[in-house]
């Protein structure tokens, strides 16, 4: 029994999501498809977003595509839209399904030149979404403004465990945002802002909020340039935090 179907690069195009929709509507097995570049457009994912409005097994859809509708969603448990330059606009769609959606537990967002608006949808779609626990959006183009939104959110929302903002221009502004964020947030176990310029006043920051924070285990805070100062600082508050000790030793890197 056919359970994954990979059609990756295919370039099936709006003819073949409508064939493949036709039949998702009576297939009773299916739980993977992997849509990744096929050019399916708009018209496309229409067809198979009302197709999984009716089927309710396919659980995981991966779709590298920047066209989608808040109904895709409904039957999802990961989804990954890695590299497609969906920008501001398409993150709106995606937050506004995330505020009504249920099933959707992982959110792969990277590369997709998302800024501070993007940042902003996805934070107002935190404070009401219950389900979401991986949130992935390194390598886009968030300064410290839309750090400052989803560190808000991270004070509300109660199920996001790993949160990776990587290469991002977060500063120590939005360093400052996210540690204070720390001291509220109770879920959050992995936190990953490498690369992100924070440098020693960052660091300082963060060192902070680690002193009241109890869950975080692995913080990442490779090539930020933080310096001795901030190394001490943090050195500090890994006296009093016992929690995230060996992960945030082994993942420093002073430059």
């Amino acid at each position: 029994t056919l359970t994954t179907l990979d059609l990756d690069s295919n370039k099936i195009g709006v003819k073949g999501a409508e064939d493949l929709a036709n039949a998702l509507q009576i297939n009773k097995t299916l739980t993977t498809i992997d849509l990744r570049f096929n050019e399916i457009g708009a018209k496309g994912t229409k067809y198979l977003a009302k197709a999984l409005q009716i089927n309710k097994v396919t659980t995981i859809l991966v779709l590298h595509s920047p066209h989608f509708t808040s109904s895709f969603t409904q039957a999802l448990s990961t989804l990954n839209i890695l590299g497609n330059e969906i920008g501001d606009k398409g993150v709106e769609y995606l937050a506004n399904a995330l505020q009504i959606n249920k099933t959707l537990t992982t959110l792969e967002l990277t590369l997709n030149e998302i800024g501070n608006q993007g940042a902003k949808h996805l934070a107002n779609a935190l404070q009401i979404n219950e389900t979401l626990t991986t949130l992935g959006l390194a390598r886009n183009e968030i300064g410290a403004e839309g750090a400052g939104y989803l560190a808000n959110a991270l004070q509300i929302n109660k199920t996001l465990t790993t949160f990776n903002i990587y290469w991002n221009d977060v500063g120590a502004k939005g360093a400052q945002d996210l540690a204070n964020a720390l001291q509220i947030n109770k879920t959050l176990t992995t936190l990953d802002i490498s690369w992100s310029d924070i440098g020693a006043k960052g660091a300082q920051h963060l060192a902070n909020g680690l002193q009241t924070n109890t869950t975080l285990t692995i913080l990442n805070l490779y090539y930020n340039k933080i310096g001795d100062p901030g190394a001490q600082d943090l050195a500090n508050a890994l006296k009093t935090n016992k929690v995230t000790t060996i992960f945030v030793v082994l993942s420093l890197r002073f430059t």
